[in-house]
């Protein structure tokens, strides 16, 4: 069975960092196209970032130069370190792996930013 576990979320200031991270288990890690995904309550959920399996990124104008995405096929792992925290980037984030008609999101992980 597929599983996609993020963590890092947690309660943090503006202008603070964070790293997400998402471990994915029962895939062909590298064959697989990955984002990150967040939703704030009574929003629509968003893309924030993608990465392609050949390495190719692709972010949202509110998170570019902020936020990174990275993936790692040794380790089955997609990273989003975040800096530069602001409150309007407090929502769930969930992360997301697609593949042809394939399609996984893990549950999700929680970040707060504070004024």
């Amino acid at each position: 069975q597929v599983q996609l576990v993020e963590s890092g979320g947690g309660l943090v200031q503006a202008g603070d960092s964070v790293r997400l991270s998402c471990a994915a288990s029962g895939l062909t890690f590298n064959t697989y196209g990955m984002a990150w995904f967040r939703q704030a309550p009574g929003t629509q959920r968003e893309l924030v970032a993608e990465v392609t399996s050949g390495g190719s990124t692709n972010y949202a104008d509110s998170v570019k130069g902020r936020f990174t995405i990275s993936r790692d096929n040794a380790k089955n792992t997609l990273n989003l370190p975040m800096n530069s925290l602001k409150p309007e980037d407090t929502a769930v984030y969930y992360c997301n792996m697609v593949r042809g008609s394939r399609n996984y999101w893990g549950k999700g992980t929680l970040v707060t930013v504070s004024s």
